[in-house]
């Protein structure tokens, strides 16, 4: 079975997502990823929007000090998050999550998740598969903020410089200009308490 990833962090990179497969220590990051079983390249990758909206939470994680990116649960039409999609099989979509989360393997009912919209699976930070419709006959999930941190108890915070800057290649090599980037992270929770413009401008650049 095949199914779309949607990723909207420094996954959106592909060479980031890349040492998830593979096992590799990514650009930036301080942890080797074990990668997964089935080392197969992604059968296909593109652009996607996800109807939520993209904020930066918590505080250390292999990036360094800093938030990382998560998406609200609450469905959005004003803010929506550009992401990058990935066609992999099933197998490979669990060890991506368990490797998001610290874990050495997980289940996930994916059958359930379509069917109830989101799952949550884990108490690790992305313990929480979003189900996003389907899409040339594959289904699309993604996963964030366990459903009990909602957005609404959750603290931003910036992200540290090597996770964001991750981002801003990825969204780059999605086809975003730089002015295009700098307009989209700037309304994100995490982004707009901390930077400017100018600021930004600089890491864009």
């Amino acid at each position: 079975m095949n199914v779309w990833y949607v990723s909207y962090g420094s996954n959106i990179c592909e060479e980031r997502f890349l040492s998830y497969i593979n096992g590799d220590i990514p650009e930036g990051s301080t942890k080797r990823e074990r990668g997964c079983i089935d080392k197969t390249p992604p059968i296909e990758t593109g652009k996607a929007e996800l109807p939520y909206s993209l904020f930066f939470a918590k505080e250390r994680s292999k990036w360094g000090e800093g938030g990382v990116a998560f998406i609200d649960q609450e469905r959005t039409e004003d803010q929506p998050t550009f992401g990058r999609k990935y066609l992999i099989t099933a197998e490979q979509f669990y060890d991506v999550v368990a490797q998001e989360n610290n874990m050495h393997t997980v289940e996930i009912d994916l059958e359930k998740v379509i069917k109830e919209g989101s799952l949550s699976m884990a108490d690790g930070w992305y313990g929480q598969i979003v189900y996003l419709g389907k899409e040339n006959g594959y289904p699309m999930f993604t996963f964030t903020l366990n459903s009990k941190e909602s957005q609404n108890k959750t603290t931003y915070n910036r992200p540290s410089i090597t996770y964001l800057s991750m981002i801003i290649r990825g969204l780059k090599e999605l086809g975003m200009g730089k002015e295009e980037v700098i307009k989209y992270l700037m309304d994100k929770n995490g982004i707009k308490e901390y930077f400017t413009e100018e600021t930004l401008k600089a890491y864009v650049e």
